[in-house]
Order: structure tokens, then C-alpha cells, then sequence
């Protein structure tokens, strides 16, 4: 008899979170199938899923060591919503929701990458939507929150461009329209500068090369870093100038 999946009572999209404003929701989640889960399987023995944390990979690793002699199941197995025992496998929507909760933990994610998980995971195509569209409702899903997240990480840390930032976006299946409502926060004043940051830290460290072999260096961190290639010899020009180094003949593309 298939079970009727009864969704937890969720908060509105918006509220305190960590990176989405869903805190509370996925706390709502990751409860009730920590509870159902118990339900289920009543006490367990030390280490294996149902023991706290189980979302967590400390949990997978006292599970593994824990239940291997006794030919219990795994935790991380569990955690993957496989069926459990000699009973009947789990329903799919249950399934789903697991691995998108445990996925989750602690990693922000694109509806994409999670419904490629579900998908290599074999789940129907009917339950992976039910779980996605219910967690982009409680805001556990945010291609726009991930999206900006990402720019202001990867472009403040890394110092990547706006170009190589489209090109990672896309590779995570965020939709064009929110890759560039995300990207169009640096602007290129703001790229310039950092580009400007990038080459005075190297700089130091091309030193004793002749002029043409630092400008292709410092030209290609910057160009792999998806700076286009007229403010790059820009800000490589003026950096080396301000050294005392002969720009002229510089102004061809490297």
C-alpha cells in the first residue's frame, strides 16, 4: 500500500536563514525525516543512521565502521533513501526529499544540480519535481540567492571577471536571466580594480624576467581569470610603467 507523504508545516520564503532565508524550513525538513526515519526503525545501535548527525560525513564514517560486522546497512546508504532491510523500498517522494536534504546540509545548491543527483539516483521524474518545486517553495531553493552568493564569493576571493563567472553559473544550469541579473552587480570599475589588485600581487614575483615574458604572464593570469584582453594589457602597461619598466610597443594584443 503506498503511503500518503505528509510534507512538514514550512515558514514563508524570506525569513533568518544561512545563505537562503530558509532555515527554519529546512530544519522543518530534515526533522521529520529524521523522526520518520526513527518511527520506522526504532532504537538503533551506536553509530548506525539514526544516530545524531546522520546528515553529516563523521555520521558516514561511524556508520561504515560501526554496523560492517553486524551486516547492518550503511548510513550512508540510508542517507540515500535505498531501501532499508527486507521491507519494501521507500517511497520515491521520501526518497527524493532525503537526498536533497542531506545534499543540502551545509553546501547551497542549483535546483539543476540536485535534480541531477535525483536523477542519477533513479528516481522517478514525477516524485524529483513533487520534492524540487516544494523546496523552492520554502526558499531551500534559490537559483537567484545562489547566483549572488556565487559572484561576491568567487569575484572577491578568487577575482574572477564577470565573464568567467557567467561561464560557472551556466555549468550549474542557473538560467541566463538570473546569470546576468547576478553578474550585473560588478561593474567595470569595480573589475578593473580588482584586476589592478591581482597584478600588484604578482607582480613582485615576475621580477628579474625581461618586460615581454612578465607581460604574458601577468596578461594570462588575468585572461584566465576572465578579464578581456584590452583591460588587461591596460592595467599589465601601467603596473609595469609604474616599476620603471619601457611600455612602448605594448599597445598590440598580447
Amino acid at each position: 500500500m503506498t503511503r500518503r507523504t505528509e510534507w512538514p508545516d514550512s515558514p514563508e520564503p524570506g525569513g533568518p536563514a544561512s545563505g537562503y532565508g530558509a532555515a527554519d524550513g529546512f530544519a522543518a525538513e530534515r526533522g521529520a525525516a529524521a523522526d520518520e526515519d526513527g518511527a520506522r526503525s526504532g532504537p538503533r545501535s551506536r553509530g548506525g543512521p539514526g544516530t545524531r548527525g546522520g546528515f553529516g560525513e563523521g555520521a558516514g564514517r561511524r556508520g561504515r565502521s560501526g554496523t560492517r560486522g553486524s551486516g547492518s546497512p550503511s548510513s550512508s546508504r540510508a542517507g540515500e533513501g535505498e531501501p532499508r532491510g527486507s521491507g519494501e523500498p521507500r517511497d520515491p517522494v521520501e526518497q527524493a526529499r532525503g537526498i536533497c536534504l542531506r545534499l543540502l546540509t551545509g553546501t547551497p545548491r542549483t535546483r539543476k544540480q540536485l535534480a541531477d543527483a535525483l536523477r542519477k539516483r533513479e528516481i522517478p521524474d514525477e516524485a524529483a519535481e513533487e520534492v524540487l518545486s516544494r523546496f523552492e517553495d520554502v526558499g531551500l531553493i534559490d537559483d537567484a540567492a545562489f547566483a549572488g552568493a556565487w559572484v561576491e564569493s568567487r569575484h572577491h576571493g578568487r577575482g574572477l571577471a564577470r565573464r568567467a563567472l557567467v561561464r560557472e553559473l551556466r555549468t550549474k544550469g542557473v538560467d541566463s536571466a538570473v546569470i546576468d541579473e547576478a553578474v550585473g552587480q560588478l561593474d567595470a570599475d569595480q573589475e578593473e580594480e580588482t584586476a589592478r589588485e591581482l597584478v600588484a600581487r604578482k607582480l613582485r614575483s615576475t621580477r628579474g624576467l625581461d618586460r615581454d615574458k612578465r607581460l604574458r604572464r601577468l596578461a594570462g593570469m588575468l585572461a584566465r581569470k576572465g578579464y578581456g584582453e584590452g583591460m588587461a594589457l591596460r592595467v599589465v602597461r601601467q603596473a609595469l610603467e609604474e616599476e620603471g619598466e619601457d611600455t612602448e610597443g605594448l599597445d598590440e594584443p598580447f
